[in-house]
């Protein structure tokens, strides 16, 4: 491995848009990705049901903000606006009334205007619900299906700060594909896992099983769960801000558990925002036929989601169809002939969806943006601002971090 300018650790979108930032400034560099892939938590496939389907980010969130939804409409690619707004809801097995429809309305648009107005005592946004005397229905959305995280383990501070997504899109052709298009032409060398920085001389060394690359630089760009997890080692170790600010900024967890049915729409329209509340918190929520496809793509998130990936695949599309047969009857379970399961926490360069900061934490992102020595930089979707938890997010955060390293590179290089 030869020396460079820096080296960027993760080939997910941020470290994708780090590299082509820091070719476009002339600087060198390596990419360095632990798994077989490029994209990270991007990734579509059609090995489950034989059309594409995003395992992992498929919302085009923040459309007017997103600079990958002006190269899907570059690309040709198929984009239906999708707006959220719940469109049925069921209690375990009875439909809500159009009363309780409207009532849940009223109660999300409350539960936003209280978070807004919150800004001093408890931090944690199940204090929030509760104050506001919330329905479940939206602390459901606001934490497990949001945050990916349930909402005593949210900061009340961290949710505010993130921006409204809206416009959202989906797209036929998958995400993921779309963002693996898009980095197609960065250099990467995969299967390599980093497993040691150094940066207790002049610059970093930075340690593979494939070799050291030396460099004046680091970005990494993996997630907070593999930091947690000291899949990288630093030595020395990073400074205890750091250390604690990686603690406070835990994944939370999303997961899909699409099942394929036919023969039937259930009654439901494409693109049918569907929820069912249960006893403890265990929560489910459906995206109906996206592109009137045979898809019912289940989602579960925060506590149960960890849960729900534990029981493992098979339970998980059990459970799925069995709440399908609560809902539309016995023959529900005739129609599904295939189902799958995410698995994003048992990842082990991912472990999770993406991170919440924990209560009374939300200053843990900035406190994690800031340089290292000057020679370790972190971007990602953790440090992307408004945008953060989002795809767009983290390629802006990479852009970012990017621009600034080269600038500091170009100091170096041509002191004033």
């Amino acid at each position: 491995m030869t020396d460079v300018d820096v080296v960027v650790v993760g080939a997910g979108c941020a470290g994708l848009a780090a590299a082509k930032r820091l070719r476009a400034s002339g600087a060198s560099f390596v990419v360095l990705e632990a798994m077989g892939r490029i994209g990270g938590r991007a990734w579509t496939t059609s090995d489950d049901f034989g059309v594409p389907f995003d395992i992992g980010c498929a919302w085009l969130h923040a459309a007017d903000r997103n600079p990958f939804f002006t190269e899907a409409q570059a690309a040709g690619w198929t984009l239906q606006h999708h707006d959220m707004g719940l469109d049925h809801l069921w209690f375990g097995k009875r439909r809500a009334t159009d009363a309780e429809m409207a009532a849940e309305r009223l109660a999300e648009a409350e539960l936003a205007a209280c978070i807004e107005r919150h800004r001093s005592g408890d931090d944690r946004l199940s204090s929030v619900v509760e104050a506001c005397h919330a329905l479940r229905v939206s602390a459901t959305f606001a934490g497990p299906m949001d945050f990916g995280a349930d909402d005593d383990e949210i900061s009340v501070a961290d949710y505010r700060s993130a921006a409204d997504l809206d416009p959202n899109y989906f797209t036929k052709e998958g995400f993921g594909a779309l963002i693996h298009r898009w980095g197609a032409d960065v250099p990467v060398q995969l299967a390599t896992p980093v497993r040691r920085i150094r940066w207790d001389g002049p610059g970093v060394e930075v340690e593979t099983a494939k070799g050291t690359v030396r460099a004046r630089a680091v970005i990494v760009t993996v997630s907070t769960g593999v930091l947690a997890f000291e899949e990288i080692a630093f030595s020395p170790d990073l400074p205890d801000p750091h250390q604690e600010a990686i603690f406070d900024l835990p994944m939370g967890l999303l997961t899909k558990v699409p099942v394929k049915v036919e023969g039937t729409r259930l009654g439901l329209s494409p693109f049918d925002d569907l929820l069912m509340e249960r006893h403890a918190r265990h929560d489910l929520y459906f995206l109906a036929f996206p592109f009137d496809l045979d898809l019912m793509v289940g989602f579960v998130g925060g506590d149960f989601a960890w849960e729900m990936e534990a029981a493992g695949r098979e339970a998980a599309v059990d459970f799925v169809t069995d709440r399908l047969v609560d809902m539309f009857g016995s023959d529900a379970r005739k129609a599904v002939t295939h189902g799958a399961m995410t698995h994003w926490g048992a990842e082990r360069y991912v472990r999770g969806g993406y991170a919440a900061a924990r209560p009374g934490k939300a200053a843990a992102r900035q406190v994690l943006a800031e340089p290292v020595g000057e020679r370790i930089w972190f971007a990602g979707e953790a440090l992307a601002g408004s945008l953060k938890q989002t795809a767009a997010g983290a390629r802006l955060s990479g852009e970012t971090v990017a621009g600034k390293v080269a600038l500091w590179l170009s100091h170096q290089k041509h002191p004033a």
